[in-house]
């Protein structure tokens, strides 16, 4: 059955790279959909999604043993390789007892900062031999990218041993002059916590962690930061504050003080980002990026962290960008609206402010 629908299938993914879309949804009752510039679009010249045809579509991207796996478990994470022509990071689940599928665009190339209009700031964060570094924003907005970006910039500048850890693995790296093996959870490895301790017997110099999502895996990285690592990580926050909060909650009462001293030490930056829609269409990134200087880590080690939007708004000369000050920035550009701009800032009325508004 599986095998009828693939040419159905071919033509959605070629329609998801020749629309510039990011995500592809597939869902009873829908026309088949795609997210372009962060709206989903819906392809009305294409059948609405029948229950029969959801299965026969998601069937045809699946293995045998991830058909085995997702029936048994209800959902099923794997990534997807088109032809050499793109690669797709998969999410399977079961809504109403229909199939549903939602597949993320992964470009083949992996782009450069300067490609992905990000500040030259960030090629700063390449440079440590060990310390902890933290990709954060919301779902969608371009974390894996930028990460794979400054993971990559490593790769063509250092002579390293680079561990990835994915679930699953989104871009695949052509090594250069890193080593780099790439593991992907549920496949090369059981979870994010077995693969990082596993890391420290397989002398890697740098390790990308694509997700912290419980408390062993953040304490281990916190580890492997102290002991000459140099982790890369994600998290669903929205600032640095807010990312330095989640990760000592995490951790046990009697823990946290310990976890505010390890921190504070290994700490080297964090960046939030946010893809902004642009006046003239396609998207834009507004970034805060703070550097961990003395008086961050002082502020982390305190316990302090509501102090530290203050200084990294006093900080311009050292590199760090507020949220706001991207924000301002691009409108003043013309990049973005400022009603846009209020829509994804996290204190508009200091935007205003900032814009003379």
């Amino acid at each position: 059955m599986a095998k009828e629908y693939q040419p159905e299938l071919y033509e959605l993914l070629e329609t998801v790279g020749k629309q510039n879309a990011s995500d592809l949804h597939i869902s009873v009752a829908r026309h088949p959909t795609l997210r372009i510039d962060g709206e989903l679009i819906p392809l009305v010249k294409r059948p609405i999604i029948t229950p029969e045809r959801a299965q026969g579509l998601i069937f045809a991207l699946l293995t045998d043993e991830q058909k085995d796996k997702f029936l048994k478990q209800k959902e099923i994470d794997f990534s997807y390789s088109y032809k050499d022509k793109a690669r797709f990071r998969v999410n399977v689940f079961f809504q109403q007892g229909y199939m549903s599928a939602a597949l993320r665009f992964l470009p083949v190339k992996i782009r450069t900062l300067k490609e992905l209009n990000l500040p030259d700031a960030l090629e700063r964060f390449t440079h440590h031999n060990q310390g902890f570094f933290l990709m954060v924003g919301p779902a969608g907005h371009g974390k894996s990218t930028t990460l794979a970006s400054l993971i990559d910039t490593i790769n063509h500048t250092r002579n390293d041993h680079i561990i990835t850890i994915e679930d699953p693995i989104e871009y695949v790296f052509t090594q250069d002059r890193c080593i780099i093996d790439q593991r992907e959870v549920g496949f090369d490895t059981a979870g994010f916590h077995q693969a990082l301790r596993s890391s420290f017997r397989q002398d890697p110099n740098v390790i990308m962690v694509g997700e912290m999502r419980d408390l062993e895996t953040i304490s281990t990285a916190l580890t492997a930061a102290e002991t000459g690592h140099l982790i890369f990580a994600t998290l669903h926050t929205n600032n640095a504050a807010q990312t330095i909060d989640r990760i000592i909650d995490s951790f046990p009462p009697a823990a946290q003080n310990q976890a505010r001293i390890q921190l504070a030490a290994t700490l080297v930056g964090v960046v939030s980002e946010r893809l902004i829609p642009r006046i003239d269409g396609g998207r834009i990134p507004s970034v805060e990026i703070m550097f961990a200087n003395s008086a961050i880590r002082n502020l982390i080690r305190e316990g302090k962290t509501h102090q530290i939007d203050l200084v990294i708004e006093t900080s311009a000369d050292e590199g760090m960008v507020s949220l706001n000050k991207s924000l301002s920035a691009l409108v003043h550009k013309g990049e973005i609206s400022l009603e846009n701009a209020e829509l994804y800032s996290l204190d508009p009325g200091e935007l205003r402010m900032l814009l003379g508004k």
